[in-house]
């Protein structure tokens, strides 16, 4: 069956690839013929009466006469697509949503038509095609696909929202579905633990040549429950049980006991012992989880693995081509793309770059024009340019831009922040000192360094932790899945010495800063030259993860 499947993606895949080979070859063409259709597509909606798209002939054009937006610009629309209403932004009906965390601690809604899925659907296409290429046999066994629940509940009117990544795995083809090892319904188990040791389960009972999730951090997960529950593991795929609300299989005693087998000789039940046809591992390789990537030897083994590329709920944005490096094509057949220099992003007018005018080894941020009805969307993302294919820039996404950090998924903003330590005021009746968030992507957690000059009981820090992780979890949906299933480790506290801030403020003001322009940064993605020694005492939270209700 697989082979059939091949056969198809071959022939499919080819078509796709000479259609985007010729658009890197001549990007303004390209661009600019797909900013007409998309333009011409939606001019009767709302959104394109108001920027009078009927008018628009050149990207000049389009420029000056539709501003750029974040997503709060764009609220105000979604939000009466969200209650049902029609051709507001897009000129053909919304399928679903696909949920994220904003930055107001207001969940984002970013719509998904007919058209986003086949644009997806085609760079998935040519995106396995070219892995075909490289590693003929990456399909030869079970595949592992891990990834959120399609629906996780319904707007006002009456619209699905959830994951996207969801979607696409409900809708493979009954032919490609046969190969994969995870039954959709596993995905829908709400409790965390049992989804992974059902996840666990259903993997381990099948021989996996290709697995595949955007987050490193699910697949250490997964290799650490099949370690540490490989008992119970190895006795469900005997019987064929699979637990409340799992569910069940026939029963394989003799693939369990190739599996007690392993466990018996090694103490563990490793991915690369497990599945000696695993060919490819498939995550995020770049930014500021490719720490997290390279870690995955210890229980993958030394298997190549090839980047899902720079995808977002927004947009799916590049195609890698290579193992090992998030750098890939940009799809100039699916959105239009306009950059601003990294180092202009501040300006009041700055510089609006096209595709083919970027430069190699410079950084930019990103504005997006989309299939669904996102129109010059600055998604606040940096990429930075490795070279160029034809006269296409290669890209590779870095970080999130300002006042944001992205440890594994959880795109926390600065807001967030902000309204969990006035939580923290109002709670514990009492104003917070200066206080900075520090991401530590080695240690997988936020670090909360807070200048008091009291040496507070371990008991209080715990319930003031306890209630920090929880309000960041209630502004951000997305944090609070990463906690919960723990992919994101709970907070510590650093008491910084009285008079870290204002040495820290003068160090700043002494390089140059001016003092009346001076921010203190409540966010950044890893400690300022003082912070470190200006530490008198760490805590730790050592209490369990409540998620909020």
């Amino acid at each position: 069956m697989a082979s059939l499947y091949t056969l198809g993606l071959r022939w499919q895949g080819r078509a796709l690839q000479q259609r985007l080979e010729a658009a890197t070859q001549e990007p303004e063409q390209a661009q600019a013929q797909l900013l007409r259709q998309l333009l011409s597509r939606h001019g009767d909606t709302q959104f394109g009466r108001e920027h009078r798209f009927d008018q628009i002939r050149t990207p000049l054009d389009y420029r000056r006469a539709v501003p750029i937006r974040d997503y709060e610009g764009f609220r105000p629309y979604v939000e009466r697509m969200v209650a049902g209403q029609a051709k507001i932004l897009v000129n053909e009906p919304v399928r679903m949503f696909t949920m994220t965390s904003g930055t107001t601690g207001q969940p984002k809604y970013i719509p998904v038509t007919a058209g986003v899925e086949r644009g997806g659907s085609r760079l998935m296409q040519q995106w396995l095609y070219r892995i075909l290429q490289d590693h003929p046999r990456f399909l030869s066994r079970a595949v592992v696909g891990i990834v959120s629940p399609a629906i996780e509940g319904y707007t006002p009117g009456g619209i699905p929202y959830g994951s996207l990544s969801g979607r696409i795995y409900q809708q493979i083809p009954a032919l490609i579905r046969r190969t994969y090892a995870i039954p959709y319904k596993v995905f829908e188990i709400a409790d965390y633990d049992r989804r992974y040791w059902a996840i666990a389960r259903y993997a381990l009972a099948r021989q996996v040549s290709f697995l595949s999730t955007p987050n490193p951090s699910t697949l250490k997960r997964l290799a650490t429950v099949m370690t540490y529950q490989a008992e119970s593991l190895i006795q469900a795929i005997h019987d064929g049980a699979g637990g409340e609300g799992i569910p069940t299989q026939r029963p394989q005693p003799e693939r369990a006991k190739q599996l007690e087998q392993i466990f018996t000789t090694t103490g563990a039940l490793r991915p690369q012992d497990c599945w000696p046809h695993l060919a490819l591992l498939s995550c995020w390789t770049g930014g500021s989880v490719g720490a997290q990537a390279q870690q995955l030897t210890a229980d993958f083994g030394p298997l190549p693995i090839r980047d899902l590329g720079y995808l977002a709920s927004e947009a799916r944005i590049t195609l890698p081509y290579q193992n090992n490096t998030p750098t890939g094509l940009l799809d100039l057949t699916l959105n239009v793309y306009e950059f601003i220099p990294e180092d202009c992003a501040d300006q009041a007018n700055p510089p609006i770059l096209l595709s083919h005018e970027l430069e190699p080894g410079q950084r930019y941020q990103i504005l997006l024009t989309t299939p669904g009805g996102l129109y010059r969307y600055h998604i606040n993302d940096v990429v930075e340019v490795t070279g160029f294919y034809h006269r296409s820039p290669l890209v590779a996404f870095l970080r999130k831009g300002r006042d944001m950090s992205n440890l594994t998924g959880e795109k926390l903003h600065v807001n967030h922040v902000l309204a969990a330590i006035a939580h923290l005021q109002h709670q514990f009746h009492q104003p917070i000192g200066p206080y900075r968030l520090v991401a530590n992507a080695e240690a997988m957690r936020y670090e909360l360094h807070w200048e008091t000059p009291d040496s507070p009981s371990q008991d209080w820090v715990h319930q003031l932790l306890s209630a920090f992780d929880t309000a960041l979890a209630e502004n951000n949906t997305e944090y609070a899945q990463k906690r919960a299933s723990g992919r994101l480790n709970a907070p510590c506290l650093h008491r910084m010495k009285p008079g870290w801030a204002e040495v820290t403020q003068r160090r700043a003001i002494a390089q140059g800063q001016r003092e009346v322009q001076y921010k203190w940064p409540v966010l950044t993605q890893q400690p300022l030259p003082l912070d470190t020694e200006a530490i008198a005492q760490t805590y730790e939270l050592t209490l369990p993860y409540a998620h909020p209700h």
